[in-house]
């Protein structure tokens, strides 16, 4: 599933064409939340969205999504903050870094 995106010269608007051939109109920061390289815990974010959305966003239903993804943060946030103290740019690792990161754990670490 790919997004094209493009940006509105001199504005803080994001025009995203969804798989859908439909273009919707997003701030360029929530362009950037959706980015995958952005946002290491998209998949968890999405998750306990969804799991809102199913349970009439009941929040104790979906504590365990939430718990999932407070400890996927902090452990993206304590590998950024490895990566700054030795120096290493970018911070935060991209998609395929931090895919080969967790390869090398051998499991999920959240």
């Amino acid at each position: 599933m790919k997004c094209e995106e493009t940006h509105a010269p001199n504005s803080n608007w994001l025009y995203v064409m969804l798989p859908s051939k439909k273009t919707v109109r997003m701030p360029v920061v929530t362009g950037r939340l959706r980015d995958p390289d952005i946002n290491p815990c998209l998949s968890e974010s999405d998750a306990s969205t969804r799991c809102l959305d199913e349970n009439n966003y009941d929040k104790e239903r979906c504590s365990t999504y939430f718990l999932k993804y407070k400890n996927c943060r902090k452990f993206w946030h304590s590998i950024m903050i490895q990566r700054r103290r030795n120096g290493v740019k970018p911070c935060m690792p991209t998609a395929a870094e931090r895919d080969e990161i967790l390869r090398a754990m051998g499991k999920m670490p959240y």
